[in-house]
């Protein structure tokens, strides 16, 4: 907290936002401005709502923060920056970016705000840096829509591919370096994606579709035709990765790319051991790399799933209640800072104190659990968990009543 206390001119919102990422870290098993204020010792949700909604900070600066903290303990050469988008399914239709569309989190298309999240991943952890929301064509057309949440009239309509590459120029424009990017078909099958990253120097591991198109020396082929052209010699059984049930073991081949312009340009192709199902990659480094190399950047990209779980379940960046821009940026900036705390912690405690065979290395989830139970759990008395169950009753009266009046008014 000290890191970003200097983007708070004022002390009260500098402690309340304290309290509110201890909210956020703490086993609330919903975390929003109402249960979070009560956790935290306030008398209504009022202060913590001002937080988020009308208070003078900038949260992009606290981003800035987040960024450089967790750079700073998680550093890696070999570092790699994943892009991928996750959507939160909300009611209605006036929460900022809200429109049907499809999302992973539901699975199927579903009223949903989405956004793009920028994962730095290293040997000793990972943690987002960078987050943008994603505003669909029937939000920028409309002015006054925009407005009313809280954004720019002027804002403009930007893939999601877009969104990925100005998070990665922020990122790579504030000082800090990373060998790779890595994302899902979304982004790989973007060419003005690749070739900004190329522009820049930093190489990518992207997924595409098997219809993607690629060119060899013996001219252009679909990536699964391609595939098909592939001797069995040429495949390597190879590690993307340990997981939670041992190491993820796939078969690769790598086939050369025809470019003329300078680095080196291949397709990556895995193929599943027990189905026998393919995935395929575009892949480019400014120096040509082995094909372990490639695999490592390819399997990273799992870092961002990893992410969404744990940030979701630990540190509630999905569990806002909020409608308008600001707030939503407010919200989620400190939810990454919570999670990176956790990352950090972690890393240092695997760093410091080794563990002894028999204990697997503590997670994110058992540090989180020993820091709010030893360090931060607060403790009320009777008479302030009645206070604010009279409050609620009280609040939730009112709303009733301007429900009715609003009802009979239509009528």
């Amino acid at each position: 907290m000290g890191r970003i206390a200097g983007r708070f001119k004022r002390v009260e919102p500098r402690r309340r936002v304290r309290r509110l990422v201890l909210g956020l870290l703490s086993d609330l098993p919903r975390k929003n401005c109402w249960t979070i204020a009560e956790w935290a010792g306030e008398t209504t949700p009022d202060a913590m709502q001002h937080l988020l909604s009308r208070a003078k900070w900038d949260a992009d600066a606290v981003r800035d923060e987040v960024r450089g903290y967790v750079v700073e303990h998680l550093h890696d050469e070999r570092a790699v920056l994943v892009v991928d988008e996750t959507g939160d399914v909300k009611k209605g239709t006036g929460t900022v970016g809200v429109q049907r569309q499809y999302t992973g989190t539901a699975g199927r298309i579903e009223n949903a705000q989405v956004a793009v999240y920028l994962v730095y991943a290293g040997q000793r952890g990972h943690a987002a840096v960078d987050r943008e929301l994603y505003v669909p064509r029937s939000w920028t057309t409309d002015p006054d829509r925009c407005r009313a949440a809280g954004l720019s009239e002027e804002t403009a309509f930007a893939t999601k591919p877009e969104l990925a590459a100005c998070m990665v120029a922020r990122f790579l424009d504030a000082g800090h370096r990373a060998a790779w990017v890595a994302g899902d078909e979304v982004y790989g099958g973007n060419p003005k994606l690749r070739t900004a990253l190329e522009e820049r120097g930093i190489g990518y591991v992207l997924a595409v579709a098997c219809s993607h198109e690629a060119t060899t020396g013996a001219g252009k082929f679909r990536a699964d035709a391609l595939a098909k052209k592939v001797p069995k010699r040429a495949w390597q059984k190879l590690s993307a990765g340990a997981g939670a049930k041992g190491h993820r073991f796939y078969d690769w081949a790598v086939i050369d790319l025809a470019n003329p312009a300078p680095g080196s340009r291949q397709l990556l192709i895995r193929r599943n051991r027990s189905t026998g199902e393919l995935a395929y990659y575009r892949c480019y480094s400014p120096t040509p790399v082995p094909l372990t190399e490639l695999v490592r950047v390819a399997g990273s990209r799992w870092r961002v799933e990893e992410f969404f779980q744990s940030a979701k379940g630990l540190a509630g960046l999905d569990e806002h209640q909020v409608r308008r821009y600001a707030s939503w940026s407010r919200w989620v900036t400190l939810a990454m800072l919570a999670h990176a705390f956790l990352a950090v912690v972690r890393a240092d405690e695997h760093d410091r104190h080794r563990a002894p065979d028999a204990l697997i290395p503590l997670t994110c989830n058992e540090i989180q659990r020993l820091f709010i139970t030893l360090i931060v759990q607060p403790v009320h008395t009777a008479t302030y968990r009645l206070h604010w169950s009279t409050w609620r009753r009280h609040h939730q009266a009112r709303s009733q009543t301007s429900h009715y009046q609003r009802q009979a008014t239509k009528a």
